[in-house]
């Protein structure tokens, strides 16, 4: 990173597979630097994309019932987005995954004004749930291939699960997918996680604009 620094960029914008680089680096460089995704740690960008939807959906954050699905236990989107949504009052979080998959200890301790339960089915929180945050099992996490296997395919969300629940909450997912969210949920009026990518493009354009100083 010294050497990147040393060209002398107006930013740095770094994508690790190890957890805790980017702070790292953002110690030694003298250039602003934006954490694209840190291993298994953080991914504060998506964060903001993810929270910027919700606002855009329910015109407010306080108050919302989120649950969050699929791989919590190797998911960085999973910590930025429960750190973000603790920022606001009265949220409540659904951590929904098999155990082995279960949240960290480390995400839940940076819980501070959150309330949390968890489940392992969908359909047990599916009514109090106003959004469901679906994440895929992220097969380059595992060192083990075998235990892949076991948790790959836990949770598949689709059209005709949807329709069976009494409230369906709207749906985002970080992209890209597997298998564990069907194409056909797609063409659903709660299906917002194209919007939410589009909003991605959005939210780092105000980054960069807020870092670099930037004013129209």
């Amino acid at each position: 990173m010294t050497m990147v620094d040393g060209y002398e960029p107006d930013v740095i914008i770094l994508r690790q597979s190890v957890a805790g680089n980017a702070e790292k680096a953002a110690k030694i460089c003298a250039a602003p630097v934006i954490n694209a995704g840190d291993g298994i740690n953080e991914h504060p960008t998506q964060a903001l994309t993810d929270v910027y939807t919700l606002y855009r959906i329910f015109g407010h954050l306080d108050g919302l019932h989120v649950g969050i699905m699929g791989d919590l236990k190797y998911g960085r989107t999973v910590k930025s987005l429960s750190f973000m949504l603790d920022k606001f009052k009265d949220i409540k979080l659904y951590y929904i995954s098999p155990p082995s998959l279960k949240v960290r200890d480390d995400v839940l301790s940076g819980i501070k004004n959150a309330e949390y339960e968890f489940a392992e089915r969908v359909e047990d929180v599916a009514d109090k749930l106003d959004a469901l945050y679906v994440t895929r099992v992220q097969k380059e996490r595992f060192s083990d291939p075998s235990e892949y296997e076991k948790v790959k395919g836990s949770y598949k969300i689709t059209r005709d699960m949807l329709l069976k629940l009494k409230k369906i909450p709207y749906i985002l997912h970080p992209l890209p997918r597997v298998d564990e969210l069907a194409t056909d949920v797609d063409s659903m009026p709660q299906a917002k996680y194209f919007e939410q990518a589009k909003n991605g493009m959005f939210i780092r354009i105000a980054l960069l604009k807020n870092v670099l100083g930037i004013e129209e």
